[in-house]
């Protein structure tokens, strides 16, 4: 007999709760879908909730509870208003038959009260919590009048108190109940939310009152597992919340619960600090608390207190964490959150970067379909081009000639000899002095000059069919440049949305321990990119009273830890003495640019025809642009102006010089049918390498002066708007440090007077200068073409003189590795 109760009793001893434990959360999740459908799909979870909150009491005759929680259900899910009624009704039957007279009562006062206010008002939201207000107070009196036969003061007062907590738990519901009635949501919960969401389930506890097994209060068990859930879920903050409120609305509820407020907030802020153990770190949170309150009790009560925190503990443990890990992606602050921000965030970038670059791809089809057609749409072949036209002739001529049989049956080649031999010397204005042609064919022919004249007329006319084929080739082919520059900037642009931000943790608590070694305060460092050459990093200093400890102590450091100079690229000090300074470093360009402008308007006007403009582009470039509109005045500027604009924006959009300039070429020549054209000179300088590309349309030469050597800069284009189609000259030259750029309008160019050469006048000034300074330069060479005209002005002026020079920092690097070993 003992033999076979130990074979019987042995093997519960090796129950494996890992595996049942991993067995359920499959379950769970196998399940998962089915099982919301049926508890918030079907309203299980509205019964439920109104079951508990049907039988919720406060001080113990106070049922504020039914009639918030029915109103926020009629808001929110109308169609679910007769479950939510039905469950309230039985949990209120479940306590007293008195108890579920008022809460129908109530509702249907309620009921009443809003058909009569719906006639008047449209706006529910705002009305509801008032009509709960006095649907509680009125039916409350009515039901007290009805018992006693009179309301005294203490009555009185419990039915303000009522009605008051029925208006507030109103405003909490209607939050709160959306929240648990709705399947689909993304949204990260607010503070007032997850406030709202606690204040219903500690209500919903109360309801739990009075339940027991074997002395273990239901409520209890309830309260501590939930606050074991949101401390591990969430934390701290939100686990001594739940505890408080929790154990606040318990003691309303019961004044013997009033110490387990104090545990719950207490054993919530363990929990919550020993998060990072996981469920069994925040268990032993709620252990230590119940151990530790649980010693101002009885034996017998801490022995029932610590069971009860056991049985929450293993409730708490058989949840799925996938549970607790959907809980914390509402809350803000959690790892879980900020994972699903960053998820959601990676989303919305990976689809936009999906899409621009669909469009670039869209793009470059467009411009490849331009392309091939125009390679496709060759001309076609000479022998089909002559047969073409001479079948245009015969039709207008031989058709209706009665010698047709003779000529183009019997002499059908010596015929069609003839008129291609015509045609040709037509072509090439050598047939009025061929006799001999003209002869033998006014032997062949009875209408030879007819044949001649239709001839003449057919060719006439295919050579302006044929400039019209060319000219939409050549916009076919503008279209196609275009399309293609849009299409590698749009490219461009995702692979910068793709790029992430990487995380530069270690590189700034280098930076962070060098500085602070250093013996300069900083308040926190972010790194955006540390790409050579375009280096972004932001700080945050102590209030610097103006002694430009960025620009002279932090950037030289950042040069030695980084290897290349790092300048103060923007800086914004703190408003009061006690504040943070912001400042931004990024990269030093090898070359810098300085710039002088000397301009004059015809005959000393205010308006001149030329217009001019230096702007250092976002990709380390910086471009000098000059263009001289037709004529003068007010029309010359507009049109000067608007090129340089367009020119302008374009630049910046990143698509290539040429095909800036092309756009807008096209853009001018297509606008209008005046013959109005602008001369446009560009010089693009790369600040890393001094390289510079010069593109001229229709201007006059610049130059260069380096030390005693002047070089001249000039190409050949006619000026914009003229065409439609055109080739740019790019002209490249490597400039050095101490070179002086002069570029200027023809109205300085050719304005000296009385000189036969203009190159040779203007390169021997310049190499005169004795002077380095840009504006000095723009200024001498304007004077000295004004003195040569006695004083007049007789044509717009401009001259841009640009000086390119090293981009020496002012202050030299500090090598911070000498004060990190200090500081170690």
């Amino acid at each position: 007999m003992e033999k076979t109760e130990r074979n019987v009793i042995e093997p519960i001893t090796n129950v494996n709760f890992k595996s049942t434990r991993l067995s359920f959360d499959s379950w769970i999740q196998k399940n998962k879908q089915k099982l919301l459908k049926i508890i918030i799909n079907r309203g299980v979870l509205i019964v439920f909730i109104g079951f508990l909150l049907g039988r919720a009491l406060i001080l113990a005759e106070v049922t504020p509870f039914a009639l918030p929680f029915f109103a926020a259900v009629y808001v929110v899910q109308k169609n679910r208003i007769w479950l939510a009624l039905l469950a309230l009704l039985v949990g209120g039957i479940s306590l007293s038959f008195q108890t579920s007279i008022f809460i129908l009562a109530s509702i249907v006062l309620f009921l009443f009260l809003n058909n009569i206010t719906r006639r008047f008002s449209k706006d529910t939201l705002k009305v509801v919590p008032f009509l709960v207000f006095l649907s509680l107070c009125m039916s409350k009196l009515s039901i007290l009048y009805f018992i006693n036969n009179e309301i005294d003061l203490y009555n009185l007062m419990l039915v303000g108190v009522e009605s008051g907590l029925g208006f507030i738990l109103t405003l909490i519901f209607l939050q709160s109940v959306t929240l648990v009635a709705f399947r689909k949501r993304k949204q990260t919960l607010k503070t007032e939310e997850i406030i709202s969401l606690i204040i219903l389930l500690a209500s919903i506890m109360t309801g739990l009152i009075g339940w027991s097994i074997y002395d273990l209060s239901i409520e209890y068990i309830a309260s501590r597992y939930f606050v074991l859930l949101l401390a591990c879920a969430a934390g701290a903050t939100i686990g001594t919340t739940v505890g408080v409120v929790t154990g606040l609305i318990l003691s309303l509820a019961n004044i013997g619960s009033l110490f387990q407020m104090s545990l719950l907030a207490f054993s919530g802020l363990l929990g919550g600090l020993l998060k990072d153990g996981r469920k069994i770190g925040v268990s032993v949170g709620l252990l230590i608390g119940t151990l530790l309150l649980g010693m101002y009790n009885d034996a017998n009560q801490l022995q029932i207190s610590v069971i009860e925190s056991l049985l929450a503990i293993f409730i708490f443990l058989l949840t799925p964490q996938s549970l607790i890990s959907q809980i914390a992606k509402y809350i803000p602050g959690t790892i879980e959150n900020m994972s699903e921000q960053q998820q959601y965030l990676q989303k919305v970038r990976d689809v936009t970067a999906s899409r621009v670059s669909q469009f670039s791809s869209v793009f470059q089809a467009l411009s490849s379909s331009f392309e091939n057609y125009n390679q496709s749409a060759n001309h076609m072949d000479e022998e089909v081009e002559v047969d073409y036209v001479l079948s245009n002739v015969t039709l207008r001529t031989c058709q209706l000639c009665y010698k047709k049989d003779q000529c183009w049956t019997n002499n059908l080649n010596k015929t069609y000899d003839y008129l291609k031999n015509i045609m040709h010397e037509y072509e090439q204005s050598t047939l009025e002095e061929n006799y001999h042609l003209q002869r033998e064919w006014n032997k062949h022919c009875i209408k030879p000059d007819k044949v001649i004249n239709v001839i003449k007329d057919e060719l006439t006319l295919y050579y302006a069919n044929q400039k019209l084929k060319e000219q939409i080739r050549e916009s076919r082919k503008l279209v196609a440049e275009q399309l293609l520059g849009v299409s590698q900037v749009m490219g461009d642009f995702a692979n910068e949305i793709k790029r992430e931000r990487d995380n530069h943790h270690v590189q700034e608590e280098q930076i962070l321990d060098a500085v602070q070694g250093f013996g300069v305060e900083i308040g926190h460092v972010e790194i955006y990119c540390l790409e050579q050459g375009n280096i972004d990093i932001e700080m945050s200093i102590p209030f610097c009273n103006g002694r430009g400890e960025s620009e002279k102590l932090i950037a030289p450091m950042l040069s030695d830890i980084l290897k290349e100079t790092i300048i103060v690229t923007k800086e914004e000090c703190a408003a009061y003495p006690n504040g943070y300074c912001q400042a931004t470093f990024g990269s030093a360009k090898t070359y810098k640019v300085d710039t002088g402008v000397a301009h004059a308007a015809k005959g000393g006007g205010l308006i001149s025809g030329d217009s001019y403009s230096t702007i250092e582009l976002g990709a380390g470039k910086f471009a000098i642009a000059i263009s001289d509109g037709m004529g003068n005045g007010q029309r010359a500027h507009s049109e000067s102006n608007e090129t340089l604009e367009l020119l302008q924006k374009i630049l910046k959009s990143g698509i290539e010089e040429k095909v800036a300039i092309k756009s807008v070429n096209s853009v001018l020549s297509l606008r209008t049918t005046d013959e109005i054209f602008s001369t446009l000179d560009l010089a693009m300088i790369d600040l890393q390498d001094a390289s510079a590309k010069f593109l001229k349309i229709g201007s006059s030469p610049s130059f260069i002066k380096r030390g005693e050597k002047v070089i001249s800069i000039c190409a050949s284009n006619l000026p914009m708007g003229i065409i439609q189609d055109f080739e740019v000259d790019v002209v490249s030259e490597q400039l050095k440090a101490g070179d002086l750029l002069i570029m200027m309008s023809d109205g300085i160019f050719e304005g000296p007077k009385h000189v036969e050469n203009y190159d040779i006048w203007m390169k021997r000034k310049i190499k005169d200068l004795q002077t380095k300074d840009p504006q000095h330069v723009a200024d001498l060479i304007m004077e000295e073409v004004i003195r040569t005209r006695s004083g007049n002005i007789d044509d717009d002026m401009t001259i841009v003189v640009a000086k390119v020079d090293h981009n020496t920092p002012k202050w030299a690097a500090i090598p911070a590795h000498m004060y990190e070993k200090k500081a170690q």
